[in-house]
């Protein structure tokens, strides 16, 4: 008896994991999506970046403000795909702070001098806030 138990509990147990593991993979992330409200603050942040007169360097090299939103854009819709944007600070900590390949962060050279990417875009997102 104690034998067909330990038997049936090692048949069991992996049939178990593998319910629990296609389940998961079949039911959609639950997060919600960003509200228009955010949407509409991270296409301000890219407009801002497009248009903007700095560079935006990542891993080191420079890029003008129309390449630098292409990038971020790219970054973005991979992101939204995995349902982790949810707000314009979601955009920026995720997409607009580090290279997802070195861990480098991205920063922005402007005639003022040099900064952190992410502290740039926080500070351009209160600015269009108050204006909101």
């Amino acid at each position: 008896m104690r034998m067909w138990i330990g038997v049936t509990a090692r048949l069991i147990n992996p049939l178990i994991m593998a319910a629990g593991i296609s389940l998961f993979a079949i039911v959609p992330n639950a997060q919600a999506q960003a509200t228009p409200q955010a949407n509409q603050e991270i296409k301000g942040l890219l407009d801002f970046v497009e248009h903007s007169k700095c560079q935006f360097v990542r891993n080191g090299s420079e890029y003008p403000g129309p390449r630098a939103r292409a990038h971020l854009e790219k970054k973005l819709n991979y992101l939204e795909g995995k349902n982790m944007v949810n707000s314009a600070e979601d955009f920026i900590d995720l997409a607009a702070t580090k290279s997802s390949m070195s861990g480098r962060a991205y920063e922005v050279r402007c005639s003022e001098g040099v900064e952190p990417a992410s502290i740039w875009l926080k500070r351009e997102l209160q600015r269009q806030r108050q204006f909101h």
